[in-house]
């Protein structure tokens, strides 16, 4: 085999790579989103889980593709640990379609037809010319996909063709025959080198196809064999535990982990009973029996699916010595504590679901509350650690919100009386409301990382008055979760003539702001910032006095009926301890706004 057979063999394992990743990219466009969802709602328990990964897996021809979706499920709190192992071990099964697709190869015709025409050699260019007329001559976007399932498939086998025809001369070398029969008495290192060679490619099924490239020289037997396939399905467990590595949660890391000890587990088990077999003669013939494609595509199958079988009722033992190996820290045992909140069982008793709701959205105000405080103080001095934490607790934040939603649903077939009908209303209420004020809090932290991209630094006049308003708004936050949740109305009371007050200081902060600019104090970049600034935090305070007001309306009808006129009557009107209220509120925040300088 020359310099140039060797060029070829690499042509083709690249146009084999190529055709694979064409192919795959044409099934998931072709799919949409129902792979997710199919990932999302087909995985119960563990059994389909695996049916499911497998099915995926066989459709996309990609396993790190299926490996992604799941993580991003995963990380999201849509799938637990459990049913991502199950997902990842039917992964397993359904990468080894390609290499049965390959087999292929093997057809002789004999003359015949319609054999002829499913040899890969007609297949191909006819896959080919499909494909180009479907994505190059037809305008349609909903074509676009099987064109590329076509063009990949043509290349796919191209590439296998081109291989092939570059290692045939290597059926007449003795010295790769004779360097084979040696290697084949090493199955270790067959296993260690199948590890590498997958690590190196990226892709089982492409190292699959090298295989079932080097059975035409007739020369692979099956004791060379067998341990590079499982050498193989190690190494494609190393790429797992990469991709899931990329994700930030831990549980995405332990399902790489568990992936590679279902398949080193696997490995070992059946080096043990071939050990069996070989020691007393059962297996001898089997050893010494050349391999073609098919063989090499069958055994690969078998070994998956004798793997998952055996292990299936393991996943379990799996999950928790992956957590052994990868222990949780403190965020992460909080987050499954709030994880673990909403439990469906509660569904069955309507009052313990509507507490154990409350308790829920009550902890996502917490964690909006919290966001506010912190990205306030990055307007003063930005810190990139401080964004990821806030990031971190926008995610809980709208997890919360995606399961408390889907409870209170649920929950509302269930209930009983009018008093439960108020108290849900305020529930389902409260959850937009508190995401909002997460989102408002995120914004701002934006706003402080364009000023510091940007090396844009606000007025001290402006930062002192952001610091005022700012402690204002993060008060009346805290005291609306306060309220909310110890179900304190007196509390809830409190809400509105601070909201009153935060709007007469966003009103006299623009005006404040304007004259700045007017005589240059303020520069044009700062002080849009200034100005997005106050309108999120006046909006969060809109959201507090929403959820107070639907508090106060479960015994206040004149509220209930329409709470506009209930505000303009109490802010025209309010009586004299709204009044006291007010005028308390204004000395501690108003009257402390420097003064544009004349």
């Amino acid at each position: 085999m020359d310099i140039f057979s060797v060029i070829t063999m690499f042509g083709g394992l690249a146009m084999f790579l190529f055709g694979m990743e064409v192919m795959g990219e044409g099934l998931k466009k072709s799919s949409g989103d129902t792979l997710r969802v199919l990932l999302q709602k087909l995985t119960r328990n563990t059994f389909t889980g695996l049916l499911t990964g497998m099915l995926v897996t066989a459709i996309i021809q990609a396993s790190s593709a299926t490996i992604v979706l799941t993580v991003g499920l995963l990380a999201a709190g849509i799938l637990t640990l459990r049913q991502a192992i199950s997902i990842v071990m039917g992964a397993n099964i359904g990468t080894t379609i390609t290499a049965q697709i390959i087999r292929l190869m093997d057809i002789e015709s004999g003359g015949n037809i319609v054999l002829e025409f499913f040899k890969p050699s007609t297949l191909a260019p006819l896959a080919l010319i499909i494909g180009i007329i479907l994505v190059m001559f037809i305008k349609k976007s909903s074509v676009k996909g099987p064109g590329e399932i076509c063009v990949g498939f043509g290349i796919l086998f191209t590439g296998m063709m081109t291989m092939t025809n570059a290692v045939a001369p290597l059926a007449e070398s003795e010295t790769f025959v004779n360097l084979l029969t040696q290697f084949s008495e090493m199955p270790v290192l067959e296993i260690i080198v199948g590890m590498a060679v997958t690590v190196i490619v990226q892709s089982s099924s492409a190292v699959i196809g090298m295989l079932q490239a080097l059975s035409v020289t007739g020369a692979m037997t099956f004791q060379l064999v067998y341990p590079l396939i499982m050498g193989i399905n190690i190494g494609t467990c190393i790429v797992t535990a990469f991709l899931c590595s990329l994700g930030t949660s831990r549980d995405a890391k332990r399902t790489g982990i568990a992936h590679i000890l279902f398949n080193v587990i696997g490995t070992i088990l059946f080096m043990i009973v071939m050990g069996i077999l070989e020691a007393t003669g059962v297996v001898t013939e089997l050893m010494a029996q050349t391999v073609d494609s098919g063989a090499i595509a069958n055994f690969q199958s078998f070994f998956n699916i004798a793997t998952a079988i055996v292990l299936l009722p393991f996943v379990n033992f799996l999950m928790e010595l992956s957590i052994r190996i990868i222990p949780a820290d403190a965020e992460e045992e909080t987050k499954a504590a709030e994880l673990a909140m909403l439990d469906e069982k509660l569904l069955v008793s309507p009052a313990l679901a509507m507490a154990e709701a409350a308790g829920a959205i009550g902890r996502m105000g917490a964690l909006a509350s919290e966001n506010m405080d912190v990205s306030l103080k990055q307007l003063h001095a930005y810190d990139p650690a401080v964004t990821s934490a806030i990031n971190s607790r926008e995610e809980r934040i709208d997890r919360f919100a995606d399961r408390a939603d889907n409870f209170l649903i649920r929950l509302s077939h269930d209930l009983q009386s009018a008093g439960d009908d108020a108290r849900m209303n305020l529930l389902m209420q409260a959850v937009p409301d508190f995401e909002r004020i997460g989102d408002y809090a995120t914004n701002i932290d934006e706003l402080a990382e364009r000023l510091n991209a940007q090396k844009v630094t606000l007025s001290d006049y402006a930062k002192g008055e952001l610091t005022v308003i700012g402690e204002a708004v993060s008060e009346i936050v805290k005291l609306t979760v306060e309220a909310f949740t110890n179900d304190d109305n007196v509390q809830a009371r409190r809400v509105e003539p601070l909201e009153e007050v935060i709007d007469d200081m966003v009103l006299q902060l623009r005006d404040n702001h304007t004259e700045r600019l007017r005589r240059g104090i303020c520069t044009v970049n700062g002080g849009l910032v200034f100005l997005e600034t106050l309108t999120y935090l006046e909006r969060a305070a809109d959201q507090c006095s929403s959820i107070a007001l639907l508090m106060l309306a479960r015994e206040n009808e004149s509220i209930k009926k329409n709470h506009h006129a209930y505000l303009q009557s109490l802010h025209s009107d309010g009586g004299a301890e709204y009044e006291a209220a007010i005028a308390a509120r204004r000395k501690q925040y108003l009257d402390r706004l420097s003064k544009t300088p004349q």
